[in-house]
């Protein structure tokens, strides 16, 4: 007797939290954007971050 194996795959929502594919590319996106706002920011001023928020 062997058991019969479904034909349909059954589709599952994408999870609101935890790690998912969006929140990944989100989180990547955020951090492209802070690293190149952090270069400007030191072109501009021309300081460091650290010396810039008065660290350095």
């Amino acid at each position: 007797m062997t058991q019969q194996q479904p034909t349909v795959t059954p589709k599952l929502e994408e999870p609101k939290f935890g790690f998912s594919e969006y929140a990944e590319r989100l989180n990547g996106r955020a951090a492209m954007i802070g690293f190149a706002l952090t270069l400007i920011i030191e072109y501009v001023t021309s300081q460091g971050l650290l010396e810039w928020l008065g660290l350095g």
